[in-house]
C-alpha cells in the first residue's frame, strides 16, 4: 500500500542500498516454488519497483481494498482472482510475502510452501516465540465501575511461578502467509481448524509498522544475509 502512516513511503525505504520491498521478489525467486510472482498495490512507484525486482504480475489494487481499515484477506483474495484472470488459469496455492517483514530467507519460504500443501492444512501464518506471555506478565486493563487496574491477560488452571511453566504462545511476526485457492475464498479470517502456524528464528520477529520498527530491522538485515 503507498498511503502508510506509521513510516511513510516505507515499502520503498532503501535499505542495503534497495527499496524495502525488493527483497519479497528476490526472496521468491530464490525460492524457486512458485510459478508466478505478483504484486499488489494502489501505488504506481511501488507497482514500477516491482517489475525492477522480478514480479511478472501487476495487480493495480481498488482504493476501497487500500485504505488504512482494509483487511489483509480481502485484498490477497483480489491479488489472486486478478492474477488468474490474466493467466486465465486457476493457481492452486498461495503465498503472501508481507513486504514490511523482510527478514527471512528461500528455505523459511519454501518450508511454508510445503506445509500448506499437507491434507489436513487449509493456511499457514508464521510467528516466533512470543517474548511476553499473556499467562505471565502479559496484562489488560480491566474495571469493575469504580476503578481501572490491571490483570494477566490469560488464565490457567495451574499456578504459574516461572514464564518458562506457562503455555508455549508465539507472537505473530507478519513474515508469511499461505492459503489452499478454496481456503483463500472461503476463509474470512486468519484463523480455523486447518490453520498451522510455522515457527521462525527470533530474529524475523519484526516487521516494520514504526520508525523504531525500520531502525532495527535495518540493523538486523546488515548483520544477516536474507536476500
Amino acid at each position: 500500500r503507498g498511503g502508510s502512516k506509521g513510516v511513510p513511503n516505507k515499502n520503498l525505504i532503501p535499505i542495503n542500498g534497495i527499496p524495502l520491498i525488493a527483497y519479497s521478489f528476490i526472496q521468491a525467486k530464490k525460492a524457486k516454488v512458485f510459478d508466478v510472482i505478483a504484486c499488489s498495490s494502489d501505488s504506481a512507484e511501488i507497482l514500477g519497483v516491482a517489475r525492477e525486482f522480478g514480479a511478472e504480475i501487476l495487480v493495480k489494487r481498488p482504493n476501497s481494498l487500500a485504505l488504512d481499515t482494509s483487511p489483509k484477506i480481502p485484498v490477497i483474495r483480489h491479488c489472486m482472482l486478478s492474477v488468474e484472470e490474466s493467466l486465465g488459469v486457476k493457481t492452486d496455492l498461495v503465498v503472501d510475502l508481507d513486504a514490511t517483514a523482510p527478514i527471512r530467507d528461500p528455505r523459511h519460504i519454501k518450508e511454508v510452501y510445503g506445509l500448506v500443501q499437507e491434507s489436513t492444512v487449509s493456511n499457514v501464518i508464521t510467528g516466533v516465540p512470543s517474548r511476553k506471555s499473556p499467562y505471565f506478565n502479559l496484562v489488560e486493563l480491566f474495571s469493575d465501575g469504580s476503578s481501572t487496574y490491571p490483570k494477566l491477560s490469560k488464565s490457567c488452571s495451574k499456578k504459574i511461578t516461572r514464564r518458562q511453566d506457562a503455555p508455549r504462545c508465539f507472537d505473530m511476526n507478519a513474515s508469511i502467509y499461505a492459503w489452499r485457492r478454496e481456503s483463500l475464498l472461503s476463509m474470512d479470517r486468519l484463523f480455523g481448524v486447518g490453520t498451522r502456524l510455522y515457527e521462525m528464528p527470533e530474529v524475523t520477529a519484526f516487521d516494520v509498522d514504526t520508525e523504531i520498527d525500520l531502525e532495527i530491522v535495518k540493523i538486523l538485515m546488515n548483520k544477516y544475509d536474507f536476500d
